[in-house]
């Protein structure tokens, strides 16, 4: 049987995702078509050699509906027989694109494939697809959704996470990735977004805040508190032991709206071999998992555990782990439930600093600690993500 290689990895910088942001003024098609050029020019690959096109995108409408892979695809010149295929698992997308490559080249379907993930949340609204999961309140009811915001309150009062910790950890995000942009860890997969003009329309990210203190955080309104009258007697009736619903979260301990995208160049050993590239890692195991629904937030945990099990490990073997930041109060659980050092979590900070650009971000993080691995001459990286409705992807890599 075959196996995965990750070649390469590289994503655009993030940028505010609304009205006045660096990207705003850039469709999401042309966001890819940079990664694109830059992944075949890195590597010296021909428009033909890729067989497949992998995307997560979460809100698939307006400049982001129609298959926006196959799109990208064409409007970068890749060849025409490069079909591509959009995916919405929410949050995980962008993780479970690059997984579900890896299964095409693990079964021997194609031996080169791109993974990755767009979302431009300035130009296509977090939520604008209308879905009756989260527009028809029959469907809310009968399918529990919960506003991501209110489940990340609901597990920071199950689990005892105050306030005053969700804040301090939302200011080391910040003072992580605002050291790592300084030294230039991000540096060997960032790819500048021209303005279309000649000039540089992003070079780094736009919203890391490295001089946020607890005190500021603290003026902060609760983001959340008006959803709950609509959900509170479906909490405590599924968590009979829940106390008082504590609102900790706001915009300063919650996952920034950005603009972005991110692709992973995959391929197995002999089309390494034949393309002249020498593979960075392995993908080791791959799993997903879903958690209960009201807690939203909780399925990259779950996903965690069973990747590690599924790859023969401990969590003592991970090196580095990268655990999207949705919410504070589900980062800080993670490193509870786990039982790992949060010093091995993060360690260039998350999406409470840099933003969470939804279909993106799984693939971003596959980059971020394969470089943060080379760096440190580390092995092992864990990549976990959380989606709405108990969702959860995970996946190992392996150095090589």
């Amino acid at each position: 049987m075959a196996e995965a290689y990750v070649f390469d990895a590289v994503r655009t910088p993030r940028g505010k995702g609304r009205e006045g942001g660096a990207l705003n003024g850039i469709a999401p098609v042309r966001l890819l078509a940079v990664l694109l050029g830059a992944v075949m020019e890195r590597n010296g690959l021909a428009p033909d050699v890729v067989d497949d096109l992998l995307l997560g995108c979460v809100t698939q409408v307006g400049d982001q509906g129609g298959n926006i892979a196959k799109v990208a695809a064409l409007y970068a010149g890749l060849d025409s027989r490069v079909s591509g295929i959009t995916l919405n698992r929410y949050c995980s997308s962008g993780l479970d694109a690059c997984n579900f490559a890896a299964m095409k080249l693990i079964s021997g379907i194609d031996d080169v494939v791109l993974g990755g993930g767009v979302e431009s949340m300035s130009r296509v609204p977090m939520l604008s697809d209308q879905g009756s999961f989260y527009t028809d309140p029959a469907m809310i009811r009968a399918a529990r959704f919960v506003p991501m915001g209110l489940a990340a309150d609901l597990i920071a009062s199950l689990e005892g996470i105050s306030r005053q910790e969700c804040d301090a950890y939302a200011v080391e995000s910040q003072r992580r990735a605002a050291r790592a942009a300084g030294e230039g860890r991000f540096q060997s997969s960032l790819i500048p977004v021209p303005d279309g003009a000649g000039g540089v329309a992003l070079a780094a990210d736009e919203i890391i805040r490295g001089d946020v203190t607890v005190e500021r955080l603290a003026g902060f309104e609760p983001g959340f508190a008006q959803f709950a009258g609509h959900y509170e007697a479906a909490f405590r009736q599924a968590f009979p032991g829940l106390g008082e619903l504590r609102h900790v979260h706001h915009k300063g301990n919650s996952p920034g709206i950005v603009d972005g995208a991110s692709l992973v160049l995959l391929g197995t050993a002999a089309a390494g071999r034949r393309l002249g590239l020498a593979p960075r890692a392995r993908v080791r195991a791959m799993s997903n998992a879903s958690a209960n629904e009201l807690l939203g937030l909780t399925g990259g945990i779950e996903a965690a555990r069973a990747v590690v099990d599924r790859a023969g490990m401990t969590f003592e073997d991970v090196d580095l782990f990268e655990f999207n930041e949705a919410f504070a109060a589900t980062s800080i659980k993670f490193s509870r439930d786990l039982e790992v050092d949060p010093e091995r979590v993060n360690v260039n900070g998350g999406a409470i600093a840099m933003g969470h650009a939804m279909g993106a971000t799984g693939a971003s993080l596959l980059g971020t600690v394969l470089d943060e691995l080379e760096r440190r001459n580390l092995g092992i990286g864990l990549i976990a993500i959380s989606g709405a409705a108990g969702i959860g992807t995970a996946t190992v890599i392996e150095r090589v």
